[in-house]
């Protein structure tokens, strides 16, 4: 049999955080932990009215203690709120209403495994709010979801193809020094170790 996946359920209100550790309780793919057991879940759930501050905090404090993954349980989520988790790194988000323990195993095991989970009416919300932030933010610095500007994108695929910095600098029509400049940059903001790491970086986000 799997192993059974461990859950922290956290909430102000000690009702609520009672009330989704008995719905989780039953369920044989998880294990519900104590606060003493913190460093053991592999998940958290976030019980709250909305996603406002101290839900934010919750989360991140979660993440800091060492809970890889976070799913937030909340009675309202406006577009704001679905925004603030999103950035705050939350892995999935589910209404209250709909937090049944069937729900909540499915959320808590597909977070596990590293996949995300958005109640399909807010996804094209979510979608339009990354738009604008690319289109009004990213974009006009050059940048885009992944870190990378198109004209690191373009050396990194250059470098993948075993052209070395002065063929690089020729073909780009830049100079030695912002070939390096620009591979330096990447390597440091991405912490990569060297160009071969952001060049692997770069083929596991599909950019070349």
């Amino acid at each position: 049999m799997t192993d059974r996946i461990p859950v922290f359920v956290y909430a102000r209100d000690p009702v609520s955080q009672a009330g989704v550790s008995a719905q989780l309780r039953p369920r044989p793919e998880v294990v519900v932990t104590g606060e003493g057991e913190l460093d053991s879940a592999q998940v958290a759930i976030v019980v709250a009215d909305e996603v406002d501050g101290d839900t934010v905090r919750a989360i991140r404090a979660l993440q800091r203690n060492g809970v890889p993954r976070v799913v937030v349980v909340a009675a309202h989520l406006d577009d704001a709120g679905l925004a603030a988790a999103v950035e705050a790194g939350t892995s999935a988000l589910v209404r209250r209403v709909e937090a049944s323990g069937e729900r909540l195993a499915a959320v808590v095991t597909s977070a596990a495994s590293g996949d995300g989970s958005v109640p399909p009416d807010l996804l094209g919300r979510l979608l339009e709010h990354l738009g604008r932030l690319q289109r009004q933010v990213l974009a006009p610095r050059g940048l885009s979801f992944t870190g990378l500007s198109e004209r690191e994108t373009e050396i990194l695929r250059l470098v993948a193809e075993g052209y070395d910095t002065s063929e690089i600098a020729h073909r780009m029509a830049y100079s030695e020094r912002t070939v390096k400049n620009a591979l330096h940059d990447v390597t440091s903001r991405l912490q990569l170790r060297n160009r071969s790491h952001a060049v692997a970086y770069a083929l596991r986000q599909g950019l070349i």
